[in-house]
């Protein structure tokens, strides 16, 4: 049995002071159902939300999420709390282990009604020792990134570098609000707030909502004659205390992703998968995960991206849509990554679409400090 992805939806990622957590989810789920055909509460077996109580700002936050999405007095309701990738993850599995026909799956987040995330990304951390230090996930992000700098050569101009062509493409995204260029001196001359890492190295807060219709195959095929297939998964954390892992290695990403190829047959994501939606909360991030993706051999990320083949007419496009760095909430994000691929196969990324005509996307979501965990969701043009 397979499953599919039959609709998607999400809001423009910016500021919405008008707009609670919840109705931001609404308005997504509203439009993934209309397009997909399905009647709101009846037309799908289960939900599952994304949503974070720390960054809603209150306990049981899943349950306003489940409610615009249909689960008072309708299908049941499961949280996850983590990356919205993680999300699409578990409907998958619901789908295919018979438990349901047809999920709805959501995400969302307001970030920029918090005026000091470190003070929520602190409790990611370990309780009587990292915690104490303050430690937050930008400073964990500026270990990690000088243990890469350190060990392959890199340096802060190839960071740079990243975040130029990620506002280059995001300026053509409509879901993303970045207007005008950066220059190398610009990036490097921004406020510093961890070293290497400077404001324009790390994702700007957005807020927004997101939502997915997965379908059993005989369901999928009734609700769009363009299914997206999910081929394959995988998630992997790796231990909670940083000093207990090598930064430059990201060793979950690396299993989760072997995870996915597996199941979906596949023995090299270089040569067996089109485009790469990847999720990089800094700069740095994109190069260390492409490297630990077997995109290209450590330490040369930095090169070929100059090069031009990981742009959208390289030999292996990733981030065609403009990435994190162009302005997507956390939680939304990896829920996101798994959209921006939809669109690319299904031939409907717009202005932002790759040059060739793509059959297999990867997908990728992160959460937790230097990306502790990951998770990998490989997906197949069906028509």
């Amino acid at each position: 049995m397979r499953v599919g992805i039959v609709s998607v939806a999400q809001t423009p990622f910016r500021a919405y002071p008008q707009w609670r957590s919840h109705e931001l989810t609404y308005l997504a789920v509203e439009e993934a159902l209309r397009r997909a055909g399905l009647p709101f509460r009846e037309g799908y077996d289960e939900i599952v939300t994304c949503s974070s109580d720390h960054w809603d700002g209150k306990t049981l936050s899943d349950i306003e999420h489940g409610e615009v999405s249909g689960a008072h007095l309708g299908p049941g309701e499961e949280k996850v709390s983590m990356d919205g990738a993680n999300a699409v993850l578990l409907g998958f599995i619901k789908i295919l282990s018979g438990h349901a026909e047809v999920v709805l799956v959501t995400a969302a987040c307001k970030e920029m009604d918090v005026l000091d995330p470190s003070v929520i990304e602190n409790f990611g951390f370990d309780v009587p020792f990292q915690q104490s230090l303050g430690l937050d996930f930008t400073q964990a992000a500026a270990l990690q990134a000088v243990r890469f700098m350190h060990r392959y050569g890199l340096k802060r101009e190839d960071f740079a570098e990243v975040v130029v062509e990620s506002r280059n493409r995001a300026k053509t995204n409509p879901f993303l609000s970045m207007e005008g260029d950066l220059s190398l001196e610009e990036i490097l001359g921004a406020d510093l707030l961890a070293y290497p890492i400077t404001r324009l190295d790390r994702r700007p807060p957005r807020d927004g909502a997101c939502a997915l219709v997965l379908a059993k195959e005989d369901r999928a095929r009734q609700l769009t004659d363009r299914p997206v297939w999910i081929k394959g998964v995988g998630s992997c954390y790796e231990p909670h205390n940083l000093g207990d892992r090598d930064l430059s290695e990201p060793q979950a990403l690396i299993l989760a992703a072997k995870d996915a190829c597996v199941m979906a047959g596949i023995e090299d994501p270089a040569r067996g998968v089109d485009l790469f939606e990847i999720s990089e909360h800094f700069s740095y991030q994109q190069l260390l995960w492409i490297e630990g993706l077997g995109l290209c051999p450590r330490g040369r990320s930095g090169e070929l991206l100059r090069s031009g083949k990981f742009d959208r007419t390289g030999d292996l496009p990733v981030n065609p849509s403009g990435g994190l760095l162009g302005g997507v909430p956390r939680y939304v994000a990896g829920a996101n990554r798994v959209i921006e691929a939809f669109y690319q196969l299904r031939g409907e990324a717009g202005a932002r679409a790759v040059e060739s005509e793509p059959k297999v996307a990867l997908a990728h979501g992160t959460y937790g400090p230097a990306g502790q965990h990951h998770c990998v969701i490989l997906l197949e043009r069906g028509f």
